[in-house]
């Protein structure tokens, strides 16, 4: 027997898509004991949510978060909405008893996510941040392989993630569609942006990030803000690169940049250990790259002639989440990540096992962007507790 779970959902940009997207097709892909019901979003805007909504199937709109928040037939908020809005919105959403489902990066800061971590707790709702990336059904196997022991001990961790499309001085910062280049709404630029995505994938596969040492870069130092017309200093970093150390005693490299000339989302990762070595490259999802040194239940190392990177066609039933899509040879694509994410925090509903990364998993990766910010900005080793 199925049980509806009321979704309200706040913003309809990008992310409003996606998560959208997802709530329609869970559960026609995935069998699950709580079935998502789109009941109502909001925007500010009355005609654009109005539009958003008849067009994605909400059976309601609302134009302020705080009605939505408050109406009873709601059991779930998602925010979906700019990176300033999240705080005000978590509290008051778990004050109200509402399970919530976060975007990325969960706070503009650590004591942000601090109080929103201890408010989900202390509240009791079920939680979740939407870092998708884990969903990748290539990097959950990467993750696999280590579980599985197959990388050995950890030496090197190594993540780009590299776009273009700030390169051009004349490109505005702010308003509703280029938020992410105005601090005062994003916190901060591809660090938040970015390289939250590459530091939670590698907490996730390596372990807790221990101390880092960061550069920053802005390139275009002033840009006309689309709200006002007027040209403002820019005060986020249009490129970051940091060293890390992990709690394994492995090393990391870690870089990110809007001003890679041709890099549309390259976002790519390689882990090198003694038995092992994965590598992945998000504009080829489907491939995981994988050496084998030696198996990890005999210790014996493979045969010189049999050496070499393997490529792994991520798309059979037996891989993570595909034996719910298509048959082996059928890619999948971006907006699966989102669906495989929600179908899981779903099943953490059935199960008590909660859906991660959690508030508290995403307030280790904010504590990381927030050390990497302050490294650059006093050009020192910082520790991360």
């Amino acid at each position: 027997m199925t049980k509806p779970l009321n979704i309200g959902l706040i913003g309809y940009g990008f992310m409003g898509r996606t998560h959208s997207n997802a709530y329609r097709q869970v559960s026609k892909f995935f069998d699950l004991e709580y079935q998502p019901v789109l009941k109502a979003c909001c925007a500010r805007n009355e005609e654009k949510i109005k539009e958003f909504a008849e067009n994605w199937g909400w059976e309601s709109y609302e134009t302020d978060w705080r009605k939505l928040i408050a109406r009873d037939d709601i059991d779930a908020i998602d925010i979906g909405s700019p990176n300033n809005t999240h705080y005000e919105m978590a509290l008051a959403a778990a004050e109200a008893g509402k399970m919530i489902l976060c975007e990325k990066p969960l706070a503009m800061d650590v004591a942000q996510a601090e109080a929103m971590t201890a408010a989900v707790e202390k509240a009791g709702v079920a939680n979740m941040v939407w870092y998708n990336y884990r969903r990748v059904p290539a990097i959950t196997l990467a993750h696999q392989l280590v579980k599985e022991g197959r990388i050995g001990r950890p030496f090197h961790y190594r993540a780009t993630y590299l776009q273009d499309w700030t390169i051009a001085e004349d490109v505005p910062q702010g308003g509703a569609t280029l938020w992410r280049l105005d601090a005062a709404v994003a916190g901060s630029g591809v660090t938040g942006d970015l390289l939250a995505h590459s530091i939670d994938t590698a907490i996730w596969l390596n372990g807790p990030i221990t101390s880092v040492s960061a550069a920053t870069e802005t390139f275009v130092k002033e840009r006309m803000h689309q709200d006002t017309g007027e040209m403002q200093p820019v005060s986020i970093d249009d490129a970051c690169m940091f060293l890390a150390r992990f709690e394994n005693g492995s090393m990391g490299t870690f870089e990110s940049s809007r001003y890679a000339r041709g890099r549309k989302n390259f976002n790519t990762f390689e882990m090198n250990g003694e038995d092992g070595s994965v590598f992945f490259d998000l504009e080829d999802p489907q491939i995981l790259q994988f050496f084998e040194y030696a198996n990890p239940t005999t210790g014996k190392k493979v045969e010189d002639h049999l050496t070499g990177w393997r490529r792994i066609h991520v798309t059979n039933f037996e891989h993570p989440y595909m034996d719910r899509w298509w048959v082996p040879g059928c890619t999948i694509g971006y907006e699966h990540t989102f669906t495989n994410a929600l179908s899981d925090f779903l099943k953490g509903l059935e199960t008590g096992e909660p859906a991660q990364p959690t508030f508290r998993d995403a307030l280790q990766t904010q504590k990381v962007c927030d050390a990497v910010l302050e490294s650059a900005r006093e050009r020192i080793w910082i520790d991360i507790n």
